[in-house]
């Protein structure tokens, strides 16, 4: 039953983003804030079909820990497609640091463009980084938030990447908090696979890193002790 589940989920997930997108294009016509409402209302729609079709809730710890004044950057664990949705009611708008590809996909890429997003080549070592800088100190004094998945790409539970330095180096340079972000939702919604699995995924806020002065490394490896760290506690299937 929980595989009929997943399939009415996942074909809902691609109707509904379907729907959405177009959405989101067309507030391109109104300002900024209007275009992340109804971003939002996205991510809103997707959780309730996860919480209708697969029984899949969620939890928020530590939301005393966002910033209330100020825009900053917010480091995510990447595990599965279910925090890019997350993400959204969680932390005020933010500017998604993703890879350029996506803005080629026809309608997603031009919705995802409307929120001004922080496309990069991954595989274009420190121009890359350097382009993370320069247009996250922008963003940040427009007043979004940046969003950073610093492992670069969804990791299998239980395991972990080297994380990129330019959301460390961004928030040294810009004076940002650096806010870490943990969860299991892997646990329950795989990186490949149908099976989305019942149960409630737990988010952990951490405290705010300050950055200001401080060497890139040591924020970085700061924020990957703490969001580990977590993981280790929160994750079944950490090993």
């Amino acid at each position: 039953m929980q595989w009929i589940r997943s399939l009415l989920l996942t074909v809902f997930l691609f109707v509904g983003t379907f729907v959405f997108t177009v959405a989101v294009i067309v507030s391109g016509l109104f300002p900024m804030e209007y275009r992340h409402a109804t971003a939002r209302g996205w991510a809103r729609t997707m959780l309730w079909a996860c919480r209708t079709f697969c029984g899949l809730d969620y939890v928020v710890e530590g939301v005393e820990n966002i910033p209330r004044e100020g825009a900053h950057i917010s480091f995510w664990k990447h595990s599965s497609t279910w925090e890019t949705m997350t993400q959204m009611l969680v932390f005020p708008p933010q500017a998604w640091v993703l890879k350029h590809e996506i803005m080629w996909i026809p309608f997603l890429g031009w919705a995802v463009g409307r929120l001004k997003p922080i496309a990069i080549n991954r595989g274009a070592g420190h121009r890359a980084v350097n382009q993370v800088v320069e247009q996250g100190i922008e963003r940040l004094r427009e007043g979004l938030w940046v969003l950073i998945f610093p492992e670069g790409t969804r990791v299998l539970p239980g395991q972990t990447r080297r994380y990129g330095i330019s959301g460390a180096l961004l928030a040294s340079k810009s004076g940002a908090k650096l806010v870490p972000v943990a969860h299991n939702a892997g646990d329950f919604w795989p990186r490949r696979g149908l099976l989305k699995r019942r149960g409630t995924i737990r988010v952990i806020v951490g405290p705010p890193i300050e950055a200001t002065g401080r060497d890139p490394r040591e924020i970085n490896a700061e924020a990957q002790d703490w969001i580990e760290g977590r993981m280790r506690e929160i994750s079944r299937l950490y090993r």
